[in-house]
């Protein structure tokens, strides 16, 4: 069995899910940038609308996760309620999203990082998402 879960698949995928296609974007950037090494894991914004407006899309989301996808899972993280609720009705749908998904309850930012970081390492869907909801205890003081 490979670091990632699963015999020959490839990094966890991780789709950052924002109302906003700037901040997904964004976000994105700085994950990747902090995990730095040569084989960064596969991370795609899915921010806004198709017509560049603020909201959630479905299809946006879909595409991002099926484009991430290379059979050890996809990370789910949001940025606010609705994102959630999409993210949840998709899942619940069950053929939006490749099979392995999940919606992660973690900070955006924090938690995108560590995602990140955790997938790049090797680890597999389930530390990625440990690492991810664990960015709820970094302390800023």
């Amino acid at each position: 069995m490979s670091p990632s879960g699963a015999e020959g698949a490839g990094p966890v995928g991780v789709v950052l899910v924002s109302h906003s296609a700037a901040v997904a974007a964004a976000v994105a950037e700085l994950a990747l940038g902090l995990a730095g090494g040569d084989g960064p894991p596969l991370v795609l914004p899915a921010g806004g609308t198709p017509d560049g407006g603020l909201g959630t899309s479905s299809e946006l989301i879909g595409a991002a996760a099926k484009a991430v996808d290379r059979g050890a899972g996809v990370a789910l993280l949001v940025d606010l309620g609705s994102a959630v609720l999409t993210v949840k009705a998709m899942l619940a749908e069950g053929d939006e999203l490749p099979g392995n998904s999940r919606l992660v309850d973690a900070p955006f930012v924090e938690g995108a990082v560590a995602a990140v970081v955790t997938a790049g390492a090797g680890g597999d869907l389930d530390a990625v998402a440990a690492a991810a909801s664990e960015a709820y205890s970094y302390r800023k003081e």
